[in-house]
């Protein structure tokens, strides 16, 4: 009888693996993208991709979680005038991680690190508008379903960079501040977090002993991350981030295109 992953994971490797969550929450709450991280840790870990991806949602469906609640919290998301948006992430998450269940894990191996190096580029070279936002600004709600499906069927499908994806095309898309778009941003990555999670979770493809484990760490890395507000703390974690991804990403094509 084979023997789950997560029981034959040493206990090193599942410290290492807590302390990536950790450092992925805390840069998750300052910058963005969190799950580029997680992600390649896994991976490196000696995960199948298939595996890779329903463990990292389950331990990215905690941070999202807490986040989503504490701007909702705040008053910084209004479910009311999103529900077009919930409901068209919520589809797309689900049709994505179908997709992802059934694609060889050949082709994961390969896609994987190609989808990571370019989010890790485009958060190196990204800018994001500025834009003030009124308390009665009108949402339109047509924008919300295309936004939603399409970003909804990639956090499925991979994830890496959905948040910051998130941010950025509601920016553009609709009259609100960073601090707004970036409520909607964690709200609707915790519906395609906890959607996706439940398909990979149907289909077995979930190491609970890590993924729980990793999502605690990182729970506590997004709490003191969200309260750390020193000035210039993101322009202090954004080049060490994009050093680290692009470190990792190499080391994954070494081992799946070249080695």
């Amino acid at each position: 009888m084979p023997i789950p992953f997560e029981l034959a994971v040493d206990p090193a490797t599942l410290a290492i693996l807590a302390a990536v969550a950790f450092l992925a929450g805390f840069i998750d709450a300052i910058a963005g993208g969190g799950g580029l991280l997680t992600i390649p840790a896994l991976l490196t870990a000696g995960l199948p991709p298939h595996l890779v991806l329903g463990t990292n949602k389950l331990c990215a469906t905690f941070g999202s979680a807490t986040a989503s609640f504490t701007f909702y919290r705040r008053k910084l998301f209004e479910p009311a005038k999103w529900r077009n948006a919930l409901i068209a992430t919520a589809i797309g998450a689900a049709l994505g991680a179908v997709i992802a269940h059934w694609l060889p894990a050949a082709w994961l191996n390969q896609m994987l690190p190609v989808v990571v190096f370019g989010c890790g580029l485009y958060l190196l070279f990204g800018k994001t508008p500025d834009v003030q936002h009124s308390q009665d600004a009108t949402i339109p709600r047509g924008r919300q379903w295309p936004q939603g499906l399409g970003l909804g069927f990639y956090d499925g499908v991979a994830g890496p960079g959905t948040g910051a994806f998130w941010t950025v095309s509601s920016l553009l898309l609709y009259p609100l501040d960073l601090v707004r778009a970036s409520g909607v941003a964690r709200s609707m990555n915790f519906v395609s977090n906890a959607m996706a999670l439940a398909v990979f979770i149907i289909g077995g493809q979930v190491a609970w002993a890590l993924g729980l484990s990793m999502g605690i760490a990182l729970m506590a890395g997004a709490f003191l991350g969200a309260r750390t507000a020193i000035s210039g703390g993101a322009k202090f974690i954004r080049p060490v981030f994009i050093l680290v991804v692009l470190a990792l990403t190499a080391r994954l094509v070494w081992q799946h295109w070249i080695g």
